[in-house]
């Protein structure tokens, strides 16, 4: 299901009766699963799902994150669950009433275990910025924190139609073109968040074919075909001696003959949470040559 389609109320999670215990919830991919009525202990295995977390929960029902979860400082001082491969047992034994993650980061597999364990599993699902404030706010009504979770979401709409209007109407968008690997070439195709911040931004992703996978691997013909303006995934001095050195031919690119090549804040820029605005921001100022 497309969430940019959803209306932005109640739709996951359906208010328990007075009194009851639990709550029955549908999350992103269409599972249903019941959680208690106030769940008291947390936890994400996906870095983003953390953040969220930290941004709309009461922290002292987060018990747990993982390897690769280093944001808020916080989170660091939590017990560590490998999220790949899933450490199962230690997951178990902090016996989270809810866990959260994201599309692509658990498996299904996974999730069905650790419901045979009496954990069940929330999946959330991004592809535009709104998706993101609609998914805190489901966070904030799954764990009765609905009040901040909106203070929170009025804040950062606030703050992106701020950043928006100082986005020069009517101009050109330059053709942004995202890398994620080198060898092969993977890249932010279409259908992912990166198209909606990248048009937040000011400009346009340079892909506009749809592929099957939300990160598609390109061949350099089709890169020359694109011939983006920008292209981000490093410096221009770090892919100059790495990316271009192995691919000369794409020097052709307005990106490279302009040295409109930047680096980004990964985390900023593969994590869909509450510093969502904070990545459109940066994308915004390298769309402009800041």
């Amino acid at each position: 299901m497309q969430l940019a389609c959803r209306p932005d109320t109640p739709a996951t999670t359906e208010k328990p009766a007075p009194g009851a215990a639990r709550q029955q919830l549908t999350d992103d991919l269409g599972r249903r699963l019941t959680v208690p009525a106030r769940p008291r202990r947390v936890m994400a295995l996906a870095a983003s799902s953390t953040e969220m977390l930290y941004a709309v929960a009461d922290t002292a029902t987060i018990v747990g994150r993982t390897q690769v979860c280093n944001y808020p400082v916080a989170a660091l001082r939590k017990p560590i669950v490998s999220s790949y491969p899933l450490d199962m047992e230690k997951l178990v034994q902090l016996r989270p009433d809810v866990v959260f993650t994201l599309e692509g980061i658990t498996s299904l597999d996974d999730a069905a275990r650790l419901e045979k364990f009496g954990i069940p599993v929330y999946f959330q699902r991004f592809t535009t910025t709104e998706d993101v404030f609609r998914g805190l706010n489901d966070l904030g009504r799954i764990l009765g924190r609905a009040a901040p979770a909106r203070r929170l979401t009025d804040s950062l709409r606030a703050e992106l139609a701020t950043a928006m209007a100082a986005t020069p109407a009517g101009q050109p968008r330059p053709r942004v073109l995202a890398i994620t690997w080198q060898d092969p070439i993977y890249v932010y195709g279409q259908n992912t968040l990166f198209t909606d911040k990248i048009r937040l931004a000011g400009g346009a992703n340079a892909v506009t074919e749809k592929f099957p996978q939300p990160y598609p691997a390109l061949t350099r013909e089709y890169i020359l075909k694109l011939n983006p303006d920008i292209l981000l995934g490093g410096s221009f001095g770090k892919l100059d001696s790495t990316f271009f050195r192995n691919y000369p031919e794409l020097k052709r690119i307005n990106a490279y003959r302009n040295r409109r090549v930047y680096a980004i804040t990964g985390d900023l820029m593969e994590r869909p949470g509450p510093r969502v605005v904070e990545s459109v921001r940066e994308l915004q100022r390298l769309v402009a040559g800041n």
